[in-house]
């Protein structure tokens, strides 16, 4: 049976319990250092407490040092895994071969990063090679895709992204944002480049599309594939989301985790969850209810023909790349300082609105009063007109449900009562089937009268606790015994505390030396060395010591302005209709520059051969 793991961002402590309250079977969280989200850095006594939380739970607890390391931080990073070893966590992120070098003989379980830049079957089996059991794919990846590299090495965990943010480049293989802000994506600093507003020109300077946001995707929605991407070959289903507040974890959680029942109860004996414990909600999951940009499924279904591409939607959000919710309907008429919408949505004070104006601008409002479907903005927008579509990114009822206290989760376990002369044992079984039994000393007196209701009720009184039992049966060897409630509540005290202590042993990680094991055909090769992101000495006798020489990193030497800052399967041409494959003339001469307002000008390159779109300074 196979199990499949709902992996969930944390931002902090509180992020992280909630996840687990909501389902999550794994979640993964930041450092104080070090992380690709330098922005959601964490104590280490804040990630003890979160592992203690979550491993009675059987979840697991993953931390990120997925930057890239600079030498003079190397003794510091590896000082920081060891620390995160000691607290109990189940693996550490690495995108950086100097860092994985020093840890690869510790014994700490290491995850290769989609910082890794993981596209290709040959890159996963070379990450197997030196010793990684999990390999995050690139998000860009289609159903088919995941499915060949399962295929190719099946003895990897697949860990795909299911749900968040895109990024329009590679992971690991953006630097539009060092380039032009010296903030490096690669030390998690990224100042949202695609992001930002650009203008498109041709070869001749005539302006194509003005001030648009050209590069900005919508957010991906794979809730539909879950049952896909599993029968491919992905065990861990991986919520983007380390800067999201704890509403959007709570929401989009349980809505990944109750699809993944339905599939776990569609295929028993199949599948499985990879943690224990059945969550109860207070609301109503909505994917559409928590920050979006407008979804898409991005590349899951593509296909590559001769006449271009299949299987994609729009990509790409060019108006905003801000959040607008779900579409509630359509402006009726406008009366005064009200007006009616035309829909099925029920509207609440509080709830913020927002629509396109009439030059693609994303205006956004609050309702200050809701009569049903007549609606009082605290200031009526002057652009809003009737036959407006109106789309909700607040949604105040939901917000206000989300903001107590939403789900409770409870682990299933069955309890069997052993009673002979001197000795009460009492065996707990939980739902993976992991049994513990706790015994007691105990001198024997016959009851006066039948005692299985006051047995029943003490050893069941597990509130405060994770637990829920859904089975009692009590095995005598004596006649009708007395047990004092005293001696029961002790017994199920101990034998709980015990359950909540019980850690299952981990195989010893220890990751064989690239140069008996690995395949050298098999590492990339990339047409620029800062590409591999090598920073450190370390990291740079790695890729020696495998016949690639003169590595670098694009943060640490000064690069040619004319380097490649960016490599995207997403492509401005074809997301415009004009794929050279498709027969479709485009009505410009090439090349094409995109520029921000600030000046910064970037010439678009389109490498067919891989059906991929390159941005050059």
């Amino acid at each position: 049976m196979r199990s499949l793991e709902l992996l969930s961002p944390a931002k902090n402590l509180v992020c992280g319990i909630e996840a687990i309250n909501h389902g999550a079977d794994a979640v993964y969280i930041g450092a104080s250092r070090f992380g690709a989200r330098a922005a959601a850095g964490n104590s280490i006594e804040d990630i003890e407490q979160l592992c203690r939380y979550a491993h009675p739970f059987g979840v697991k607890v993953y931390v990120t040092l997925n930057t890239i390391i600079f030498d003079e931080e190397l003794e510091d990073t590896i000082k920081l895994a060891k620390q995160l070893q000691d607290i109990d966590v189940d693996a550490i992120l690495v995108q950086d071969m100097g860092l994985y070098s020093s840890l690869k003989d510790s014994g700490i379980a290491l995850h290769a990063s989609t910082q890794t830049d993981n596209r290709t079957i040959e890159k996963v089996q070379w990450l197997s090679s030196l010793g990684f059991k999990r390999v995050v794919l690139a998000r860009e990846l289609s159903i088919k895709e995941i499915e060949s590299i399962h295929r190719a090495v099946p003895d990897v965990e697949l860990e795909v992204f299911v749900h968040g943010a895109l990024c329009v480049s590679y992971s690991g293989q953006c630097y539009a944002s060092q380039y032009c802000f010296n903030r490096s994506a690669n030390r998690g600093e990224c100042a949202q480049f695609c992001r930002m507003p650009f203008t498109l020109r041709d070869a001749n300077g005539n302006i194509i599309e003005d001030s648009l946001h050209l590069l900005s995707l919508k957010d991906m929605a794979q809730l539909d594939n879950l049952e896909r991407l599993t029968e491919a070959g992905a065990t861990s289903f991986k919520i983007e989301g380390r800067l999201k507040d704890v509403d959007y974890v709570k929401n989009i959680t349980a809505a990944y985790s109750e699809r993944l029942n339905e599939i776990c109860h569609k295929h028993p004996g199949k599948y499985r969850r990879a943690s224990m414990g059945r969550c109860v909600y207070s609301f109503n999951p909505d994917i559409r209810k928590s920050f979006n940009r407008g979804f898409t499924q991005y590349f899951a279904n593509l296909v590559i023909t001769e006449h271009g591409r299949k299987g994609t939607e729009e990509l790409v959000s060019f108006d905003t790349p801000k959040s607008i919710g779900e579409a509630v309907g359509r402006v009726k008429e406008i009366r005064g300082h009200s007006f009616n919408v035309a829909s099925t949505a029920a509207f609440c004070n509080g709830d913020g609105l927002c629509f396109f104006d009439s030059n693609r601008k994303l205006i956004g409002f609050r309702v200050n009063r809701a009569e049903g479907n007549r609606l009082f903005p605290l200031s009526m927008p002057r652009e809003l007109k009737p036959g407006t579509m109106l789309y909700r990114n607040m949604d105040h009822a939901f917000q206000t449900l989300l903001s107590k206290p939403s789900a409770e989760r409870k682990v299933a376990i069955a309890m069997t009562l052993s009673i002979d002369y001197t000795v009460l044992s009492l065996t707990i079984v939980n739902e993976h089937g992991i049994s513990i039994t706790s015994s007691i000393a105990y001198e024997y007196q016959e009851a006066q009268k039948p005692q299985d209701e006051n047995i029943h009720r003490q050893l069941t009184k597990l509130g405060g606790t994770i637990y829920s039992c859904n089975s009692l049966k009590i095995k005598s060897n004596v006649k009708q015994p007395f047990i004092q409630s005293s001696l029961l509540a002790t017994l199920r005290r101990q034998a709980i505390d015990t359950l909540i202590g019980y850690k299952s042993p981990v195989e010893k990680e220890i990751y064989t030396d690239v140069k008996k094991t690995s395949d050298r055909s098999l590492i990339p090769s990339y047409p620029f060395t800062y590409l591999y992101n090598a920073s450190n000495e370390k990291a740079i006798d790695f890729y020696k010591k495998n016949n690639v020489e003169d590595t670098t990193s694009f943060e640490t030497q000064h690069i040619a302005t004319t380097k490649m800052l960016m490599q995207c399967r997403y492509c401005l041409r074809a997301e415009m209709g004009y794929c050279t494959k498709n027969g479709r003339k485009a009505p410009w001469k090439e090349p094409l520059t995109i520029s921000l307002d600030d000046g910064k000008t970037f010439t678009l390159k389109f490498n067919c051969s891989k059906c991929q779109m390159e941005i050059f300074a």
